[in-house]
């Protein structure tokens, strides 16, 4: 790659609007501007732009104009609301609601973030008034959409508690009339007919972890003794997807979602962990990077890995997920819908991680097995590890003390990228986020530094790749981008007391 230096193109004010550039490729240069418009211009028509020489004719005139790039006729409004409408979540309160029913796992994962339990530890699950206590603080929330996710450790070794947080919180809720969403994150080993029964009657979305193939994934997520961790997860991810089928749901929409947490021995399997994938039927691969948390930190030596190989990996294996796309099967990277959700279509999928403030406080609440609250699921991991710096409060302390804790505040500040040193000039600014609890993990700060940072390294990388394929602009790809941003409501998991079920 050749790069390309405003030096040597001596800018000077001119035609333009406020804008940020990045060199894409060889030959393309990305800009974009403060409300999430973008070009990709030749490196003459960029010098022109940047020198402010464009001629009032031209096309590049009027491709600009019409993406807002031009000073004399910059639209204030418009700009205004897209802004608004990619921000809208700032004052909406914390949607997701992270309750840790208990620590205890019947998995080992090597990289376990959770710091799990075994599984005579019983004094790590949550008890029943615990558990209420926690609904009441979720539903008190400002927001009118409240998901309860539950984690462990796994979830279904304290089932009592689960059920328990269901009926309270649909008793409720049906005087306070949020529309109420549940969702689980299991390894299924644990899972019933009869437990299932029961949380399909009650509208509970099911998602587990899948490492890849089988070999990889049982190296990585034990089960004790001789069972298989990757059978047992398979064998009921075939059933819940055939359950949604018989109770007539749309099996493109409703199915088992599954995560991956991409380690060192990932790194050789691109082709094998889409295969995997596919052939599971789990429509939707997040390629997840490992995280500096809980038992990661210990087993980083065999498990961590350059991020420059994780940006490898995962060009491969979203180049072969386009190619399978184009054969006609229906298979998508949740990081890339993210980013191309934001970059194609103006709007944030609220994916917390990466919003500009990140969710942490003001999109979400962690609720431990013991009461406390903390300001993200990574904030709770810390605390499991002995730092109690993202704790916010109780069950025992009032809504408005929790969300306006001194540290929610801290963190909303340092995830405002606008305010971010090297944040601020970057180009994927309007598309992209920081983690505050990552930062303070990894670089010791709430702010970080993003350039020899991780995850920003990863996202950088991503929208690269990403604007690599915009600036190719090939016609099946593009439609296969535009299927994987289309945003499809599943609104049999929401529970909305204020509408009538036929």
């Amino acid at each position: 790659m050749k790069p390309i230096s405003l030096v040597q193109i001596k800018p000077k004010a001119g035609t333009q609007a406020f804008f940020r550039w990045r060199q894409i490729g060889d030959d393309a240069i990305l800009v974009t501007n403060l409300e999430g418009n973008w070009l990709i211009l030749t490196e003459d028509e960029f010098t022109a732009y940047a020198r402010g020489e464009v001629a009032p004719d031209s096309d590049l005139h009027g491709r600009l104009d019409e993406k807002n790039f031009l000073r004399a006729s910059y639209d204030v409004q418009a700009a205004s609301e897209r802004v608004k409408a990619r921000r809208y979540f700032v004052h909406g309160g914390p949607l997701l609601h992270v309750m840790v029913v208990t620590l205890r796992c019947n998995e080992t994962c090597v990289y376990c973030h959770a710091s799990r339990a075994n599984m005579d530890a019983v004094h790590t699950d949550m008890t029943p008034e615990i558990a209420r206590k926690a609904v009441d603080v979720a539903l008190s929330s400002t927001n009118g959409f409240v998901t309860i996710e539950f984690q462990g450790g796994e979830p279904l070794v304290n089932f009592p508690v689960v059920k328990e947080i269901i009926e309270y919180a649909t008793e409720r809720n049906k005087e306070i009339k949020k529309r109420l969403e549940f969702t689980m994150v299991s390894n299924f080993a644990l899972l019933t007919e009869e437990k299932l029964q029961y949380l399909l009657d009650n509208k509970v979305q099911l998602c587990t972890s899948i490492d890849g193939p089988e070999e990889v994934h049982n190296a990585q997520r034990k089960l004790p003794q001789t069972h298989n961790a990757y059978q047992a997860a398979a064998r009921w991810i075939k059933r819940v997807n055939e359950a949604y089928i018989e109770r007539g749901l749309d099996p493109s929409l409703y199915h088992v979602e599954a995560l991956l947490t991409t380690t060192k021995k990932t790194l050789d399997y691109h082709e094998e962990v889409v295969d995997t994938y596919v052939k599971l039927g789990c429509n939707t691969i997040f390629l997840r990077p490992i995280d500096p948390f809980g038992f990661a930190e210990r087993a980083r030596l065999r498990l961590e890995y350059p991020r420059s190989k994780y940006l490898e990996f995962y060009r491969k294996s979203v180049d072969y997920m386009i190619e399978l796309n184009k054969q006609g099967v229906q298979i998508l990277e949740r990081y890339a819908a993210i980013f191309l959700t934001k970059i194609l279509r103006g709007e944030d999928p609220n994916f917390l991680d990466n919003r500009n403030p990140a969710g942490a406080g003001i999109g979400q609440i962690a609720y431990s097995y013991d009461g406390n609250i903390y300001s993200c699921d990574e904030g709770r991991m810390l605390a499991a590890t002995g730092d109690e710096t993202f704790k916010i409060g109780t069950v025992d302390s009032a809504y408005r003390q929790v969300v306006g804790h001194e540290t929610v505040r801290a963190m909303a500040i340092a995830t405002n990228l606008d305010q971010q040193p090297d944040c601020v000039n970057c180009a994927y600014n309007p598309y992209c986020g920081t983690n505050a609890a990552y930062n303070y993990k990894a670089q010791g700060s709430i702010f970080g530094r993003m350039r020899d940072n991780n995850v920003c390294a990863v996202h950088k990388g991503i929208q690269d790749y990403l604007f690599e394929k915009l600036a190719e602009n090939d016609p099946e790809t593009m439609q296969i981008f535009e299927r994987w941003t289309t945003i499809r409501p599943r609104e049999h998991f929401v529970q909305d007391p204020t509408q009538s079920e036929d």
